[in-house]
């Protein structure tokens, strides 16, 4: 076990210092942090964007009634909009397969703002979690504002298949999966979220 020299003199072991990283981690706050802004994000997309997607599905609603389906609701449309705002592509079916499209991108230029949510509620999050818990330095702060990163990974993974419609690999629209888990659920609270955090420990450090 390799031991490092502390500032006090004395030897630090590599498990004592993993153990220090993981308690400077703020796991309560962060999971508050990270369930808000997973809801913030979602709910602010859903505000600005259930009309648009009703009008956006009204087609695709008018075919699946025309064979007995289940019309896709507002809800689940949005879904798919606000995994697209972490550049989550949602996987839809085609000829012989499946193919992946982005709707905040082929919508209206005027909602690219979308892409800003997620960033946005995570750097909150992070700040917020950095300076309640008393974070003096930046390193501190980002330490501190991982705890926003399980909350949000179980969210991000989760939603990409609460959002999902229908049924089986050639029927369903969904997030994709694995980018869903890899880029929402951990890149996007890890690097925002890590930022916020750094913020508010300069903040809190003043």
């Amino acid at each position: 076990m390799g031991e490092t020299t502390d500032g006090s003199g004395g030897t630090v072991t590599e498990t004592e210092r993993v153990r220090g990283i993981g308690e400077r981690v703020s796991l309560a706050g962060g999971a508050v942090a990270g369930v808000g802004a997973y809801l913030i994000g979602y709910l602010a997309t859903y505000v600005t964007q259930s009309g648009a997607v009703r009008d956006r599905l009204a087609g695709l609603n008018a075919l699946a009634s025309l064979f007995g389906g289940d019309p896709v609701a507002a809800w689940q449309g949005v879904g798919w909009y606000f995994y697209n705002a972490h550049f989550v592509a949602t996987v839809v079916p085609s000829f012989g397969g499946t193919r992946t499209v982005d709707l905040i991108a082929s919508a209206d230029a005027s909602v690219g703002y979308l892409y800003v949510l997620p960033p946005l509620a995570l750097f909150v999050a992070g700040a917020a979690v950095a300076f309640l818990d008393g974070a003096s330095d930046p390193t501190d702060g980002a330490l501190a504002a991982l705890g926003v990163v399980p909350a949000y990974f179980v969210l991000a993974l989760a939603g990409a298949f609460l959002f999902a419609y229908g049924a089986g690999d050639a029927g369903s629209v969904h997030p994709e999966y694995v980018t869903a888990a890899l880029l929402a659920g951990l890149v996007y609270p890890v690097v925002f979220g890590g930022i916020g955090g750094a913020v508010g420990g300069v903040v809190g450090g003043d």
